[in-house]
């Protein structure tokens, strides 16, 4: 890419679809996060809080033998439920897939369902999940909060 600001850097990287956008929050432990994204609409403190699995997940959904467009339909469905249910932190367990495949489908796919448009605007962070609740089979979401009245 040409030298330019970086302003114009991220406008392009915003406009790039289904793709996880960098992380606002910089990694500043050892543990190698495979996905992390971040909006602007969360602090510093609770993003680094559920890099760190410190926030406790409200529910799960497992997409463990899931076809493509069914874990998509799920995750989605999960994601409006759970928000709808006015969850803030939430576990979607995708798998590692197999030894030697360059990693699950669903673990590669899941970060781009989640930045896609129908769910974007539910969703203000994911990261990695620690190893005690899979690790780098697994994401916590954090979910935006329903403000009153808003549909």
């Amino acid at each position: 890419r040409p030298h330019g600001s970086r302003a114009a850097h991220r406008t392009e990287l915003a406009q790039l679809p289904d793709r996880p956008r960098p992380s606002i929050a910089d990694t500043d432990d050892d543990r190698p996060n495979h996905w992390e994204s971040a909006t602007g609409d969360a602090d510093r403190r609770t993003l680094d809080r559920l890099r760190r699995g410190q926030l406790r997940p409200e529910a799960r959904i497992d997409l463990h033998g899931m076809t493509q467009d069914t874990a998509h339909a799920a995750l989605a469905g999960f994601v409006i439920r759970a928000q709808s249910e006015g969850r803030r932190c939430v576990l979607v367990v995708t798998g590692k897939g197999r030894v030697g495949t360059g990693g699950g489908v669903l673990r590669n796919a899941a970060p781009g369902w989640l930045n896609a448009p129908r769910l974007r605007p539910r969703v203000v962070a994911f990261a990695e999940a620690a190893p005690r609740d899979g690790g780098s089979g697994a994401l916590y979401v954090l979910l935006r909060r329903l403000r009153p009245g808003a549909p």
